[in-house]
């Protein structure tokens, strides 16, 4: 397949809007990561994502959409809740799972009766959308478990002769993907975290929100030894499969700041001494907003320099952010983890 390169103007914007109507499939930025868009309507469309990507068929989509009120294509069950955050957050890093309207292919929910819906907070994907006339689902625009991509090389990189079109965007202001909460129950509950946190989401509603257990389990859920995870049907992306790997073995140091930093220059050293090539992933204490923006792209910076192994320094997870950008360092590492 050949792929188009194209620029964030008008008349570009309308060649990928035409794209995703003849249901192509094209990679565009927002200020999470790059996603890569279809026509969420269109079974077949969509299917072409899953194929480009190496995407299990189980692993649901976000829908994205232009306006807030284009919500109601997709679900017929709106709350007082959901009107809250939607006033809150969107256009922004909030995606609410709801339950669906049957027109929506099941290939696009992964076979569920929920569907996952956002409205980016970036104007040439909301002009994407806008021009194509139809809800765009689009997962993140890299090769499935491999780190996400935050510029438009990245993307490049990994999608060029799999998709009809990438458009070359900035670099994402956010980093990571959105949150996803879940809001088809009676207490919301985030799936994902991301940067906009429980904290902000239950002062936007006035209420309580609830956290995923399985955001404390330290391993993979395909790999769960309850033996559970055959069975197991994920609402959002990240709930199962492997994600954000680098090629190099990755660890994660975690304990006091000095002793972290002292353990990773022993561990590099050592390293170095027996011919391996090591890269570090150290970001100030409290610098969660710059580690969230900076984490997939060093990771891939790190690949492109060939290193054998990733010594990385944990954050704290107490914070909404931190706890955000934790969850994606451990899925990089396997959830190899080193206490100091």
């Amino acid at each position: 397949m050949d792929t188009i390169l194209l620029n964030t103007t008008n008349e570009d914007l309308k060649v990928a809007a035409k794209i995703i109507r003849e249901g192509g499939l094209v990679a565009f930025p927002t200020e999470t990561v790059y996603g890569l868009g279809a026509n969420a309507l269109d079974a077949s469309a969509v299917s072409k994502v899953y194929q480009a990507k190496g995407r299990p068929s189980d692993n649901p989509m976000i829908v994205h959409i232009a306006r807030a009120s284009d919500i109601g294509q997709l679900t017929s069950r709106l709350s007082k809740t959901i009107v809250s955050l939607i006033d809150c957050f969107w256009p922004g890093p909030l995606t609410l799972v709801v339950e669906k309207k049957a027109g929506i292919p099941d290939v696009t929910t992964g076979g569920l009766s929920t569907v996952a819906i956002r409205m980016p907070d970036h104007p040439v994907a909301l002009e994407l959308i806008s021009l194509s006339g139809c809800p765009i689902a689009a997962p993140s625009a890299n090769l499935s478990g491999d780190p996400s991509p935050t510029k438009a090389s990245h993307v490049i990189e990994d999608l060029t002769g799999k998709v009809d079109a990438i458009i070359k965007g900035d670099d994402c202001r956010v980093g990571i993907e959105s949150t996803v909460l879940d809001v088809t129950g009676e207490i919301p509950m985030i799936l994902r975290p991301g940067i906009i946190t429980d904290i902000q989401i239950e002062a936007a509603i006035g209420g309580k929100v609830k956290l995923d257990p399985a955001l404390f389990i330290n391993q993979p859920r395909d790999e769960d030894s309850s033996g559970c995870a055959d069975g197991f049907h994920p609402k959002a992306p990240g709930m199962k499969y492997k994600h954000y790997a680098p090629k190099a073995q990755m660890i994660v140091l975690e304990g006091q700041r000095n002793k972290v930093k002292k353990e990773i220059e022993r561990l590099q050293k050592l390293n170095e001494s027996i011919g391996n090539t090591v890269g570090v992933m150290l970001f100030e204490e409290k610098a969660f907003i710059e580690a969230a923006q900076n984490f997939f792209a060093q990771l891939r910076e790190l690949d492109k320099q060939g290193v054998d192994l990733i010594l990385a320094g944990a954050l704290s997870d107490a914070d909404g952010v931190g706890f955000a950008v934790m969850n994606r360092m451990l899925k990089s590492a396997g959830y190899h983890i080193v206490k100091v």
